[in-house]
């Protein structure tokens, strides 16, 4: 569901042959992702691992990798290499934890959390989006994946508390559900702002304590729902 720091590009699309598209991935890490410092080694391993050319438009597997978001259809985005990155290492993830999702969206920044993690729960709004991520879940078998067709601003309480809990569109405010199916310690990525920029926010809560920091500039997508942006 989410969008990237800088404006979509339109590229001409020539077709990748299958045996380049590690070489992308590596070219993307080495290019894109290490040198803005992103360079916890387990989330390079996991961006270098999961085909995101898969998740794209048959049409537009050849930019997959490129330093910019993409369409997925539905008004929605994949969004840039970077910026899925830079909020996967925000969140300090470790094996045992417990995430959640709120916008599966082409479901890449899932597959990328699912190599980190012991389970993650997703939730989607739009249908469309939400059959075709699960479907490719089930295709490349991450199975430590669960998915929901929901309003994602309300959480998932019944597998609350959540270790960590990454939200990919963008809210006016933080959505307080989430903050109480954080658990304690526990730590919240989220872009929140205006519908034309945003700060992405690091929340972390701490014994009872709630902290809040600004890491980038960004513009994603509305965060629809009840505890967001209005239809």
């Amino acid at each position: 569901m989410s969008a990237n720091s800088s404006n979509l590009k339109r590229i001409s699309s020539r077709p990748l042959k299958r045996n380049n598209y590690a070489t992308a991935r590596a070219r993307m890490l080495e290019e894109q992702i290490i040198p803005r410092g992103v360079t916890d080694s387990q989330v390079l391993a996991a961006m270098g691992s999961v085909p995101r050319h898969l998740f794209v438009e048959d049409a537009l597997q050849s930019q997959a990798y490129g330093d910019y978001a993409l369409p997925i259809g539905s008004g929605q985005t994949i969004s840039q290499p970077y910026i899925v990155g830079l909020m996967t290492e925000a969140l300090n993830l470790r094996p045992e934890h417990i995430v959640l999702e709120i916008g599966t969206g082409s479901g890449y920044q899932t597959a990328v959390l699912s190599q980190l993690c012991a389970k993650v729960y997703t939730v989607e709004r739009l249908k469309p989006l939400f059959v075709k991520a699960r479907r490719l879940f089930d295709q490349l078998h991450y199975l430590n994946v669960v998915c929901k067709l929901d309003d994602g601003t309300i959480g998932w309480p019944a597998y609350a508390p959540f270790d960590a809990i990454i939200v990919t569109a963008a809210g006016p405010v933080l959505p307080s559900a989430l903050l109480t199916q954080l658990a304690d310690p526990g730590t919240m990525v989220i872009p929140v702002g205006n519908r034309q920029s945003q700060k992405l926010m690091v929340v972390r809560k701490c014994d009872g304590v709630i902290s809040e920091e600004d890491i980038e500039d960004v513009r994603f997508v509305r965060l629809i729902g009840r505890q967001g942006w209005q239809p």
